[in-house]
């Protein structure tokens, strides 16, 4: 039977309110379950791909190492495009005028390779060399922090024992953008003006790096055709054309205009050397470090001293006093046994298991006192710079490079060799002059390093990782692993998380970022912490990249930390 109009009309009014409701109460569901995806305590989502993901501190470099991968390359190819792209847009932090360390994980072969490509002093310069010239101390700027640069040794190693593509493919991104230009970003820009007075003092470096008398601001082009001239080089000549070619001799001539040591044979015998990695398990995880000459011994003591504690309880979550406390006081006690026993492990008997071993740990962890900081800690008794470039790349196949290269200061020792387009390092600053130290200057020596690439793993789990940063990095790292570790952070949020910093070796400063929650930071200054409040994502706290890669669905995750420009960026799928 047909339905009247008017009870057709109320079964359409029926419907719509049906209608309207089934709506609203979809359109709520969706918004709670929206509003639960953000209300994160990380502020960008990882990067995932069954490509491969490079993660690095300039979204052009990360870009050049992508393409790297896109024609063929693997991961180590990419590793040095991305970080040769790096010397060229933050020329300040790294460069071919620096030191540069790598662990390489093979997964074919499920083996990790260390590459310690650090130079050594010049053979002339020693200790008796710097009194005679009334130096106490190891000077921080100037020609005789200049050891020879490792990086370009360290590049050729790599291509030779792991590329897949050429040394010139791998630089060719690099070079266009060098001799091109490039808009200089935020970051970069607002750390070059703060060393103009720096580069004045050299005539080649003001030239170069201070166009129009003064540093470039956000957004202006920089060229550099004097770079891109020998990154070429070194495209077709390989490490000769730098330690032996014409670029050697660019050098040599600098250190005869300000009355430098180093020589041609300083130059022409210098070889990167490969490395095992050391490691030390925490909790559930195998985590690995540089050898010595490097502070990341210092991370694993840290970890291993933490490993006495129950981060992750009831009573030590994530940001708490207990965990805090904890972890400030296990790097006072692990910087202070690296202040004490490392250096360059050539020619003498460093203590690294001892250090490294879990009984040697809980020794240590006995001397933290859960109630007061200790302002005055020391090395145990044994018987018998901040300005770097980390980058990290996985590759489709599972091959993982974790790399990480600097200048040591902004710019290095503040000297350029005229025509060559990069500054020399300083990394000799970090040499000292005290006769008892295992860091004791000498002719042919590599200093204690601060700069650290790092990796973990876990089951079918790999994560290579790293967080720039001077003194800064072993309790980085440290602090990282723990936020995966013990509570259980993606490695997104693990770079994120807030972070302290303790960059003296005495004393109990420390700072932290404001993200630390307020009555935390009162309840650590009354246990005698003398906190300097920083921003919510300070760059005193360094900044990090990682990758992971899960080989049990071959899936891989990258990650970037957002106290740097960068980004982690995938390849395009074939």
């Amino acid at each position: 039977m047909e339905k009247s109009p008017q009870a057709m009309n109320n079964t359409f009014k029926f419907s719509f309110r049906m209608s309207i409701s089934a709506l609203l109460l979809l359109t709520g569901f969706f918004a709670v379950t929206i509003v639960r995806a953000q209300d994160r305590g990380q502020a960008r989502s990882m990067v995932i791909s069954t490509n491969g993901i490079v993660a690095a501190e300039s979204p052009l470099a990360a870009q050049a190492g992508v393409q790297i991968l896109e024609h063929g390359g693997n991961a180590v190819d990419a590793a040095i495009a991305t970080n040769a792209m790096m010397g060229v847009v933050a020329p300040m932090m790294n460069g071919i005028g620096g030191d540069l360390f790598v662990i390489v994980y093979d997964a074919k072969a499920n083996k990790l390779y260390g590459l310690n490509a650090s130079g050594w002093a010049p053979k002339a310069l020693t200790p008796e060399l710097l009194h005679k010239q009334g130096l106490r101390d190891m000077p921080q700027q100037g020609i005789n922090t200049i050891t020879v640069p490792g990086v370009v040794d360290g590049w050729q190693k790599l291509a030779d024992r792991f590329g897949r593509r050429k040394l010139s493919d791998d630089l060719a991104a690099a070079i266009r953008t060098a001799q091109n230009g490039f808009p200089v970003p935020e970051m970069t820009a607002a750390v070059w003006a703060l060393e103009v007075d720096h580069l004045r003092a050299d005539d080649a470096a003001s030239k170069l790096y201070l166009p129009q008398d003064r540093a470039p601001h956000t957004g202006d082009i920089f060229r550099n055709p004097e770079l891109a001239e020998s990154l070429r080089e070194v495209a077709a000549g390989g490490r000769d054309a730098y330690y032996k070619g014409a670029i050697a001799q660019k050098i040599l001539d600098a250190m005869k205009r300000h009355g430098g040591m180093m020589t041609a044979q300083d130059l022409a015998e210098f070889s990167a050397e490969w490395v095992e990695p050391i490691s030390i398990t925490y909790r559930d995880w195998t985590v690995y470090e540089m050898p010595p000459n490097v502070q990341g011994l210092a991370a694993l003591e840290m970890l291993n001293i933490l490993e006495t504690e129950t981060l992750g309880q009831k009573d030590s979550g994530f940001g708490s006093t207990k965990t805090l406390h904890a972890m400030i006081e296990a790097k006072k006690l692990a910087y202070a046994d690296l202040e004490k026993y490392i250096g360059d492990p050539r020619k003498q008997n460093l203590p690294v298991s001892t250090l490294l071993s879990k009984e040697w740990a809980a020794q240590r962890a006995k001397l933290i006192d859960p109630d007061h900081a200790n302002c005055d800690a020391t090395a145990g008794v044994i018987g018998g710079g901040t300005d770097t470039t980390y980058l990290s790349v996985v590759d489709r196949d599972g091959n993982m490079v974790s790399l990480i290269q600097s200048n040591y200061s902004a710019f290095g020792s503040g000297i350029v060799a005229a025509g060559t387009g990069f500054v020399l390092h300083n990394r000799g600053g970090l040499f000292t002059l005290d006769p008892t130290s295992p860091n004791l200057l000498a002719g042919r020596k590599r200093p204690l390093h601060t700069i650290i690439p790092a990796f973990a793993q876990k089951g079918d789990t790999r994560i290579a990782f790293g967080i720039m940063g001077g003194w800064n990095q072993a309790q980085a790292h440290a602090q990282f692993i723990s936020d995966i570790a013990d509570f259980k952070m993606n490695i997104q949020a693990a770079l994120e998380a807030p972070r302290f910093t303790k960059k003296t070796f005495t004393g109990c400063d420390v700072e932290m970022e404001s993200r630390f929650a307020g009555n935390v930071r009162n309840e650590l200054a009354a246990k005698g912490h003398k906190i300097t409040l920083k921003g919510a994502f300070s760059s005193d706290m360094g900044g990090g990249q990682a990758v992971l890669r899960d080989f049990s669905t071959g899936t891989n995750y990258g990650a970037s930390d957002p106290r740097k420009d960068g980004e982690a960026i995938p390849e395009l799928p074939n």
